[in-house]
Formats: C-alpha cells, sequence, structure tokens
C-alpha cells in the first residue's frame, strides 16, 4: 500500500484510482452514517477523496494511512453538515414523524444492520454526537471543537441521542417486533 501512496503522492491516476478502490467502501459506509442520504454520503465520499489526493503531503506516514483517510472523511463529512447548517433539537422540537417508530427488527434479534437502522433514524444533531463520541472515539471537547457547540450541548446531544434510542428499542420490546 505504501507503493501506491507514494504514487498517489505524484498524482499518478492509476494509483489514485487504486486507492480508492481499497478504500471507498469503508468510507461510503462511515460517510453514510452522517449524511441524510445516499446522495449526501456520495458527495461526502468524493469530496474526501479530493483532499485525500490534493493534500496528500500532511499524512506524515505516523499512524496508519487508513486512519488518517478516515479522519479526513469525518471532517469532510462535518464540513459538509456545517455547510447545511444542521440543528442541534431539543425533545420537545421533534417532529411527530421523528417521533413516530416502526421496526421489523426484533429485540431478541437485533443485529448491527438493526441498530445502524436505528441510529439512521437519530435526528441529524444527535446522530452527529453519537457517531463522534461512540462510533468514531471522540471526546466532548474534541466534538464541541469540531461542530463548534459547547462541550455541555456535546453531552446533552449524547445523552438524548442514548435516550432517543433506548425508548425505540423498548417499543421494539413492548410491541414484541
Amino acid at each position: 500500500m505504501i507503493h501506491i501512496w507514494e504514487r498517489c503522492k505524484s498524482n499518478e491516476r492509476q494509483a489514485q484510482s487504486e486507492l480508492y478502490n481499497l478504500f471507498a467502501s469503508k468510507m461510503y459506509a462511515l460517510c453514510l452514517r452522517y449524511a441524510r442520504d445516499q446522495d449526501e454520503a456520495n458527495d461526502m465520499l468524493q469530496n474526501g477523496f479530493i483532499k485525500v489526493f490534493s493534500k496528500c503531503e500532511m499524512y506524515e506516514g505516523k499512524g496508519s494511512l487508513e486512519g488518517w483517510i478516515r479522519r479526513v472523511m469525518v471532517n469532510t463529512a462535518i464540513e459538509s453538515l456545517r455547510k447545511n447548517k444542521i440543528q442541534f433539537l431539543s425533545t420537545d422540537q421533534l417532529t411527530v414523524r421523528e417521533m413516530e417508530f416502526s421496526s421489523t427488527a426484533s429485540l431478541n434479534h437485533l443485529d448491527y444492520k438493526d441498530l445502524l437502522n436505528l441510529i439512521k433514524r437519530l435526528p441529524m444533531g444527535y446522530r452527529t454526537v453519537f457517531n463522534l463520541y461512540v462510533i468514531e472515539g471522540y471526546n466532548h471537547k474534541e466534538i464541541s471543537e469540531m461542530l463548534n457547540i459547547s462541550e455541555g450541548s456535546s453531552k446533552s446531544q449524547l445523552s438524548r441521542a442514548r435516550n432517543w434510542l433506548k425508548e425505540r428499542i423498548q417499543k421494539m420490546e413492548e410491541l414484541g417486533i
């Protein structure tokens, strides 16, 4: 992979294509966690790889290349969300549609895909903080800096996201779904 990366740094299109093919599916899955839909995820992915190739000199070889690409993708996703002016909602601001619950998943059979589908249904502000904290491993200070919110807001959004998910899982259990 280092050989491919060295060729990417020389703007070799074939090497860029090879690197893209190596990481696109993983990075697309990452982008989907932040995007409203597949089109937005595709835009995030493309913009992220443009940054990877245009700023390749920023990767100093410390840590894994995949980890660096992942960070570029997360930053690109957050930048996209900022441009779209995501809102951080309180529970009383949620619309009835967002509060409705329907799922075919069973709590006894709740798998990774079912959980990801629930996470995807979180209101955008909740989902963003949840993804950054739980999945990406950022702390509240880092999240607050990335999203230009207070640490308290980050903690509140995470707590609300967890409660939102807990309520839906409990509802699934009650309905026997």
